[in-house]
């Protein structure tokens, strides 16, 4: 595939950094993003081969984009998997278990190896209705709010008025009493899960959150992974508030949220994100990493025996106590959460995080994350990204001083093509807005959303 070389050439010269696979491993990560997407876009979210198409398949990497197009995936409803040929005589599988999503199998499996995947849920949930507690949900969704400069604002956020490449699919502003506004593009339904992308991140600090809370981690001590245990090894310092922090100071490449042959390939964290070298002493740098927050995640993995028991406890601690129940964290096919992207949301279940963080951790009586927490994330890290991006915390964007048309506690949850779960302490007030942005032209500018949302509330 000539295209590939060429492009690959010219994206690696310009603002991609790339680690020149060949074309055959670019064609391996082709069809395994084809095979995840339309696994997990089927069956976690219910969406046709044509929605599939034009939601997910359309608008993303460069690098992959032209060979995505030629493939064909080969969808088996009976055995929820996903097949997608490619290079003639190879093939990539995705692997769909109840409430875990799609699982990819790494390049060179066959379809024997499917029926080894761990699926400690026997099925989905009997979902329960969005008619209660914490909040009256509206009757109805896409109805005027009764504001009518709130309900401009949200007409604008569907078209490009926020930016050239945005492509809204769903916006949910709610405080703890109620949902304010809930709008969804057509054929989505409060029920259509969405890859979450790096808003991942936060729901992953969140589930570390419930382990502090429980004492069975503790940010401030070495993260203490088994594969950086030799005396020898320096990498025996960083501590989980280094992981969070995005201050390993651990080597991610030029481009730390490049970590195509997990997201892409089929990898292991367990076999790349453990095995990057020391650069720099932690805590001294920030840098945006994948890898940090897929360790971290490893962190909390390696308190537990047992694979089964490690991917039961974020839903039996975390998402089932808040009503989450249509969300879908995936894993390596190790069982390593993979955290910093993997996971398919709804807008009302991001909203019901952002909830949780607005009460300090408390839902219904019961104090899920540590008294405090929200001060911790939203505590500026010790190393901060340039000044032209939000501040960050731990696991969280943060838009203090440097976006003043905000109150200052502001936080943020962000991620690729779009997906922002705002929170806004002062206001108690949760902004959600999903997205398929286009690659390559200015994306939502959900900075600019929320200050347009508080103006129209009056705040």
């Amino acid at each position: 595939m000539k295209k590939i070389t060429l492009l690959s050439t010219l994206l690696c010269s310009s603002f991609f950094v790339c680690s020149e696979e060949t074309d055959t491993t670019l064609n391996a990560y082709a069809a395994g993003y084809v095979a995840n997407f339309t696994c997990s876009a089927t069956f976690n979210a219910g969406k046709s081969k044509d929605q599939i198409n034009i939601d997910e398949l359309t608008g993303i990497y460069p690098l992959i984009a032209d060979t995505v197009k030629t493939l064909k995936a080969n969808i088996d409803t009976e055995h929820k998997r996903v097949i997608v040929d490619y290079d003639k005589d190879k093939q990539r599988i995705s692997v769909w278990r109840p409430r875990l999503g799609c699982v990819d199998l790494p390049v060179g499996a066959s379809l024997k190896a499917a029926t080894l995947v761990q699926a400690p849920f026997k099925e989905n949930l009997a979902y329960q209705k969005d008619d209660g507690k914490p909040w009256q949900m509206l009757n109805g969704v896409n109805k005027a709010t009764g504001n009518k400069a709130l309900d401009e604002v949200i007409a604008q956020a569907f078209t490009r008025h926020y930016g050239e490449g945005a492509r809204t699919s769903a916006i949910l502003i709610a405080s703890p009493e109620a949902i304010i506004a809930e709008q969804y593009k057509a054929g989505f339904t409060p029920e259509t899960a969405q890859r979450t992308w790096s808003v991942a991140k936060s729901i992953g600090a969140s589930i570390i959150g419930v382990a502090v809370a429980q004492k069975r981690l503790d940010v401030t001590k070495p993260a203490g992974l088994e594969s950086w245990s030799h005396p020898l090894d320096p990498r025996g310092e960083i501590t989980l508030e280094n992981l969070l922090h995005m201050a390993s100071g651990l080597d991610s490449n030029k481009a730390g949220n490049r970590t195509d042959r997990v997201y892409m390939g089929g990898g292991l964290v367990s076999d790349t994100a453990t095995h990057t070298a020391l650069e720099v002493k932690p805590g001294s740098r920030w840098k945006y990493a994948n890898n940090d927050t897929m360790l971290a995640l490893r962190t909390l993995r390696e308190t537990f025996n047992d694979e089964a028991s490690y991917l039961r406890y974020p839903y039996d601690n975390l998402l089932d106590k808040i009503g989450m129940q249509h969300t879908f964290l995936e894993s390596d096919w190790q069982s390593d959460f993979i955290l910093s992207s993997q996971v398919w949301t709804t807008s009302r279940d991001l909203a019901r995080l952002g909830l949780l963080h607005l009460n300090n951790g408390r839902w219904q009586g019961e104090q899920i994350l540590p008294k405090g927490w929200l001060s911790y994330i939203s505590k500026p890290a010790s190393a901060q990204p340039p000044e032209t991006a939000p501040g960050y915390g731990a696991q969280w964007w943060l838009y203090n001083e440097r976006f003043p048309e905000l109150p200052n506690d502001t936080i943020a949850a962000r991620g690729n093509r779009g997906q922002f779960l705002v929170i806004i302490p002062s206001e108690q007030l949760v902004i959600v807005r999903r997205g398929y942005d286009l690659a390559g032209l200015k994306g939502f500018s959900e900075h600019d959303f929320a200050r347009d949302v508080l103006k129209a509330l009056g705040r």
